[in-house]
């Protein structure tokens, strides 16, 4: 088979249509729960217990808004995000995206190998034979692989994070006072702000616009797709948030209510905090099962989407699609960002206060990356597609709370502390 893909027999049989088309939501909201979004949640729950519970659920229909805008320009206009803020505000905006794109692909990509390399301490593995391991593997199934084989592997890694699902279920948490206590919100505290942010830009991330536009153009899904694509992408919205309120409730019942000062500084301990109900072994397998499936399918997309995103600014090819001889800058990129992550984390990295940190600067990115969404869904959209009225007030809305909220957050956490 060509390296171009031949998509037409694919969609022949209804049934095999409506499944080829699902995929890039999924994958990329198994994306974002990703090792610093499980950081995140871990320290939500220690630290807060379940007062920041209702903020999970919040932010699905909210994270389901933003994505599906990401699907419907995809799909319409057939470029990515990078492509389409060019071509509409020029160049210069165009840098300034991905600016904020690289940013955010960074921390992000640091935070996952620093992930997948505490689970190996977690079994006596060095860092080092982790990023030898997990980098040339990645590399390898990027170079050999097509968008569909790249897909299809990081759904089967991401699959592991339902892991925590078990976990948080076998806690056994009466629902009543779990619920009383997520009302009690103290929004006065700047601790609490400050975690609240971080919760914000664990789920809205500027990488996964970037990669859900890209991913959709890639598969080759057409207009008359877009209904299943919308539904692939609710379901994601809801997986994702499932699995990091999992982790927050199985925080929440174990080190937060016993010691919710104790130090989570490392991967190690935040694995401790689940044995009491699950026991040391069961508890640590379980927890690198779930970590080690959010941090991998989270390295794919964020180490795709940084290359993807600087070659759809510079105009060199920038697809899965294309041969490694057709498109070195883009593989050069993915496989440069890659080395250089793994031979950091390798170094030795604080997991812990890089994830959060990293989360709450996803939430001060937030007013340019939603911006720039929102007026390309304004603008860059035909007749009925196009984002208007009452619906486009209340995005407009959504988006202005949420970014300001997350910059609010952040800066007042920051600032006290």
């Amino acid at each position: 088979m060509s390296w171009s893909r031949r998509r037409s027999d694919r969609w022949s049989n209804p049934w095999r249509s409506a499944f080829a088309v699902i995929g890039p939501g999924l994958v990329v909201m198994l994306a974002d729960t990703d090792a610093g979004s499980v950081i995140t949640a871990a320290q939500s729950g220690a630290q807060w217990g379940y007062k920041l519970l209702l903020l999970q659920a919040v932010l699905i229909p909210i994270l389901y808004i933003v994505q599906e805008l990401t699907v419907r320009l995809g799909i319409v206009t057939g470029e990515g995000h990078g492509e389409l803020i060019a071509k509409r505000f020029g160049r210069g905006f165009a840098w300034l995206s991905v600016g904020t794109l690289a940013l955010s692909c960074l921390g992000a990509l640091l935070t996952e190998l620093s992930g997948m390399a505490g689970v190996g301490l977690l079994f006596g593995v060095p860092r080092w034979i982790t990023m030898l391991i997990l980098v040339s593997g990645l590399i390898t199934m990027v170079w050999t692989a097509s968008y569909t084989g790249v897909e299809r592997v990081a759904l089967a890694v991401g699959a592991f994070e339902f892991a925590f699902l078990f976990v948080a279920f076998r806690t056994h948490q009466p629902l009543g006072p779990l619920l009383r206590q997520s009302l009690q919100i103290p929004f006065h505290d700047p601790g609490y702000l400050y975690l609240a942010a971080a919760n914000v830009g664990a789920v809205i991330m500027p990488w996964m616009v970037f990669y859900q536009q890209s991913a959709v153009v890639d598969k080759g899904l057409r207009l008359d797709q877009l209904r299943m694509a919308r539904i692939d992408t609710a379901i994601g919205a809801v997986v994702t948030q499932l699995i990091m309120a999992s982790v927050l409730v199985a925080t929440a019942a174990t080190i937060g209510r016993s010691n919710p000062h104790a130090p989570l500084d490392t991967v190690q301990q935040i694995a401790n905090a689940l044995t009491p109900f699950l026991g040391q072994s069961t508890g640590r397998l379980l927890f690198a099962l779930g970590m080690s499936g959010a941090a991998a399918v989270a390295t794919i997309v964020v180490s795709l989407t940084a290359a993807r995103g600087v070659g759809e600014v510079m105009g060199f090819k920038h697809s899965l699609e294309h041969h490694p001889r057709e498109a070195p800058w883009f593989y050069g990129i993915f496989t440069t960002l890659l080395v250089l992550g793994g031979a950091l984390v390798a170094s030795n990295v604080n997991l812990v206060s890089l994830g959060v940190a990293m989360e709450v600067m996803n939430a001060i990115l937030l007013p340019i990356v939603l911006g720039f969404l929102y007026l390309l869904a304004r603008h860059a959209l035909p007749g009925a597609l196009r984002l208007q009225g009452l619906y486009a007030a209340f995005v407009l809305g959504v988006i202005t709370i949420t970014a300001g909220f997350g910059l609010y957050a952040a800066i007042q956490g920051i600032v006290v502390a």
